[in-house]
């Protein structure tokens, strides 16, 4: 991969580190315990994350340094609230808290603010959309989502055009040695809430309720923090056919939650 050399904040980006899987666990280990010096290689470590991250609201016009400031202040809460005993890879935390505050920040300085109620519309159309695609099996209309929402066209035309840079629930956002985290990887900063709870119990049993295959797949993946390519010699097929179970799997978690 070519090494081409961006300044963001001053930061040659070519140039950043990148942490291993052990690496990272040691350094969360000893930030915990109070270590300064880990927590910084930790952010350090975890900057192309944000790279990887900011490119996704790249078409709205801010400046890139705003954009890689903001990110890194997701980053850093993501480091200082990450719970190790979560059992989940720290980017699949980091990523959804660093798309937090770019969407606090873009939504903060936008000049119109969108209301609650069309912001709700937005992201009901953005869920039925999902369901049409996997129903579908191709793109669906905005008259298709207008009637399954049975609301007029044109209200669900400015609901999308009102949200700031939506994103699917099932795109990629970051991508890392060949395997994706989905913006439905993400698990909420607000603990021990009742909806929390509820919707950690409907995974759950979502995941319970898929075939042993595709079941072992997601727990390889999410849960054991194995690599695509991992899985595929853990479990004798492809990294291709890993990878077309998985968003099968993924597909049927959703429409069960």
């Amino acid at each position: 991969m070519h090494n081409c050399k961006v300044e963001i904040c001053g930061v040659n980006t070519s140039k950043l580190a990148v942490l291993s899987g052990a690496e990272k666990a040691e350094l969360l280990r000893r930030t915990k315990e109070g270590d300064q010096k880990a927590r910084e290689a930790l952010i350090n470590g975890n900057l192309k994350l944000v790279l990887s991250v900011i490119r996704r609201f790249s078409s709205r016009g801010e400046n890139p340094d705003d954009l890689f400031q903001i990110g890194c202040i997701g980053l850093i809460k993501a480091i200082d609230n990450f719970d190790m005993t979560l059992g989940v890879q720290f980017s699949t935390y980091a990523v959804p808290m660093i798309i937090g505050e770019l969407r606090r920040f873009l939504r903060d300085n936008n000049v119109i603010r969108v209301s609650r109620s069309t912001r709700d519309l937005a992201y009901r159309a953005l869920n039925v959309k999902e369901t049409l695609v996997s129903k579908l099996g191709r793109e669906p209309s905005i008259e298709e989502i207008a009637k399954e929402l049975d609301t007029p066209k044109e209200e669900v035309v400015n609901a999308l055009d009102a949200i700031v840079d939506p994103i699917s629930l099932y795109e990629p956002v970051f991508s890392e040695n060949g395997d994706s985290i989905y913006v439905m990887d993400q698990i909420s900063d607000t603990k021990n809430t009742d909806e929390s709870w509820l919707q950690k119990i409907a995974i759950s049993e979502a995941i319970r309720s898929l075939p042993e295959r595709e079941r072992n797949i997601i727990e390889f993946r999410f849960f054991a923090g194995k690599t695509q390519m991992e899985v595929a010699q853990e479990i004798h097929i492809s990294q291709a056919q890993v990878s077309r179970l998985e968003k099968g799997a993924l597909l049927q978690i959703k429409k069960q939650i």
